[in-house]
């Protein structure tokens, strides 16, 4: 009884966050006006990761509750896309990101073994987007216009999902990618964290 419960609390409560989690990094994106520190080729890997990995889920029909946050994630994720594009002035490029997505999306359930390698290459997709914003973190050494509080958010998520998979499904291949990215993305919280600008006292 008490192992249910905490599994509801946990898959509600990510849901939650997830409903919220990009909010933060969208609202910095519009006070700012610029998406300096944000890196582009991250949310794109991110955005290619949670497809794979929704697409996964759905293919073997796992809980729904297991990756309802994916549409979510996926749907915010395309706004700081736009926003991205916007502001860098490439916005015209948003419909080759779309038609790529797309087609992709639907390649993936053509066959059992196209999903199955897409998923066994989804920790490694996913994992480069992080690197990738932590790449741009350390060029730019700014991190202005990048929100901690979403980094932060993304960290809970993946280790309230290490405790759902355990309960759930037990898959392996998905306890690995949610360790690994609860781990890189405690790395880019910090990394955030330590290149924010710091307010210059006035005398």
């Amino acid at each position: 009884m008490d192992g249910n419960l905490s599994l509801h609390v946990a898959n509600f409560s990510t849901l939650f966050v997830c409903m919220v989690l990009k909010f933060p990094q969208i609202f910095v994106l519009l006070r700012a006006r610029a998406a300096a520190g944000v890196s582009l080729n991250s949310l794109l890997l991110e955005l290619l990761g949670f497809i794979v990995f929704m697409s996964y889920q759905m293919y073997y029909e796992y809980p729904p509750l297991t990756y309802l946050e994916y549409p979510i994630l996926i749907a915010q994720d395309v706004i700081v896309l736009l926003l991205i594009l916007h502001y860098n002035r490439n916005l015209k490029h948003s419909l080759i990101y779309a038609a790529l997505f797309v087609g992709g999306w639907q390649l993936l359930t053509v066959k059992k073994w196209v999903i199955d390698l897409a998923m066994s290459l989804c920790t490694l997709i996913s994992g480069s987007s992080k690197l990738a914003q932590l790449q741009c973190l350390w060029r730019s050494k700014d991190s202005g216009q990048v929100s901690s509080l979403t980094w932060a958010l993304a960290t809970y998520t993946c280790m309230a999902r290490i405790f759902t998979t355990i309960i759930t499904t037990g898959d392996t291949q998905v306890l690995v990618r949610f360790i690994v990215m609860t781990i890189l993305n405690m790395w880019v919280t910090a990394t955030v964290i330590y290149y924010k600008p710091r307010a210059v006292k006035q005398d």
